[in-house]
């Protein structure tokens, strides 16, 4: 559905770290960049009592800071100065019936005859209160939609009901729900480079390609999420989402054209092709572990249990041995792993692809290519091929592997970096949901994900211990080489 630019942003959460950090220096890129509307409003929304006057001076200072060192310091700091114009606030308990009438009050009075994008950046607790207060004062219109970022539930049960209450407010094409991966430039580029690119896609299955790993690793622990990570651990807070989405991007089949629908259908047939790993492989599928004292680049951290300051059996790493069952990648293992206080900071995509089938060059071993996707902490491919080596020798040709290297940095030095929130901003105010993930998906991954979490409750599996600045327990490594593979450390 064509849907007109938003004239009206209201931020729930407007005074939250991820307001500060991430969301409005987002909002400040497109305004440098002169991809806002002219006429777009931001009507800010949070539990602090402060005018609108206080709340931009609040801003101002945390979003410079968040912009500090940046090239032409000028146009930032009139980007700034133009989206302060833009800016209001007003106070909204959600908890209090009250306020939020006023506040709803006060958004009807300010949309006027414009669309209107509502962004939920609140504790998921407060959704469907949320939303159903703005359907009660007619906010929920064909003129109005709503981000709401994840997680969406801790289960599937949850999901379903958060999802239909939401419903209830909001049709599926309005609701926008929020994987903040998908706005980052890396991935985005995974399907040009499948899509866009000849080479790839016929040697893109499981005729070519012999296992596939994915790798989201973090360098740093529970910072300021202890209540939340505690409660959800590693399986719901990264699997469920950024992970599972990782797969579907690297695995789909080409959708017929890069729309909403089109492209969340094939993300959905990967998700409900996926093996159940449930009693029966869980001990030899995945591994979970959480991490004791160690050291980070050199600094002694303390354990998970030290720094929540209780015990815990929260996992805090993640591996799995992942299979699509589908004519594509059937019998590809997809090696998933992801963790906090690991070596380094890491999200890479490597697929190895099979060995030839008859090497000419006698004793000269010759590896198998490699493709690498480096998301983060830079966006980096390299393909590893092999290649003579210069020279005579006796034995023959000498071969070794060298890479071919796109470095996106070096290769668009011209070009900004952006937030993923400025990506997501833009589509969302334009009303383009290609990069937002559909209900169905959600729930498809929380079945997937459930089962894992059910079997291990069931058999009583506890993580494993590893020390910090290490790539997890000893077990992570067990699974991959069980079947003649090793992780890409």
């Amino acid at each position: 559905m064509t849907m007109q630019p938003a004239s009206l942003l209201v931020i729930f959460g407007a005074t939250g770290d991820l307001s500060r950090r991430m969301l409005l220096p987002a909002l400040v890129g497109l305004e440098r960049d002169g991809l806002l509307p002219e006429r777009l409003r931001i009507l800010g929304g949070a539990r602090s009592e402060m005018s609108s006057e206080s709340f931009r001076d609040s801003i101002s200072q945390s979003v410079e800071a968040e912009l500090e060192g940046l090239p032409d310091s000028g146009q930032w700091s009139k980007a700034l100065h133009s989206l302060l114009q833009r800016l209001d606030y007003h106070p909204v308990d959600l908890s209090s019936e009250q306020s939020l009438n006023e506040f709803t009050a006060t958004i009807a009075e300010r949309r006027g005859d414009g669309n209107v994008l509502f962004h939920l950046s609140t504790a998921p607790d407060w959704y469907t209160t949320a939303c159903e207060a703005l359907a009660d004062a007619g906010l929920n219109d064909s003129r109005c939609r709503i981000m709401l970022e994840k997680p969406i539930g801790d289960s599937l049960d949850s999901s379903r009901q958060i999802n239909r209450r939401i419903g209830q407010a909001f049709r599926e094409w309005q609701i926008f729900r929020v994987d903040h991966y998908l706005g980052k430039e890396g991935v985005q580029n995974l399907l040009a480079l499948r899509f866009g690119n000849a080479m790839f896609e016929p040697l893109w299955n499981s005729r070519h390609i012999e296992q596939v790993q994915i790798t989201v690793a973090e360098t740093v622990g529970l910072e300021d999420r202890a209540g939340y990570y505690d409660q959800y651990g590693a399986l719901r807070d990264m699997v469920q989402n950024h992970l599972l989405q990782l797969v579907c991007l690297t695995a789909m089949e080409p959708p017929a054209c890069f729309d909403p629908t089109a492209v969340r259908n094939e993300k959905l047939k990967v998700l409900n092709s996926l093996r159940p790993i449930d009693s029966e492989y869980l001990e030899s599928c995945s591994v979970t572990g959480q991490y004791t004292s160690g050291a980070i680049n050199g600094s002694v951290v303390p354990g998970y249990q030290d720094e929540l300051g209780r015990e815990s059996h929260s996992e805090t790493f993640v591996a799995l041995r992942a299979h699509i069952d589908n004519w594509r990648w059937s019998g590809v293992p997809f090696y998933l792993r992801t963790g906090k206080r690991l070596p380094r900071r890491l999200t890479e995509i490597f697929i190895r692809f099979r060995p030839v089938p008859h090497s000419i060059f006698g004793a000269t071993p010759v590896r198998p290519n490699a493709l690498i996707i480096q998301l983060q902490p830079e966006e980096h491919i390299s393909l590893s091929l092999m290649n003579k080596e210069p020279g005579l020798d006796h034995q023959g040709a000498r071969l070794s592997p060298v890479t071919l290297d796109l470095d996106r940095h070096s290769a668009f030095e011209q070009t900004r970096r952006r937030i993923a929130y400025e990506r997501l901003y833009f589509d969302a105010i334009n009303g383009n949901g290609t990069l937002f993930v559909g209900r169905d998906e959600v729930e498809a991954a929380w079945q997937w994900v459930d089962a894992i979490i059910d079997g291990r409750q069931r058999l009583a599996l506890r993580p494993r211990t590893y020390p910090a600045g290490t790539w997890g327990p000893a077990a992570a490594i067990a699974l991959t080489e069980r079947h003649g593979h090793s992780w890409r450390d």
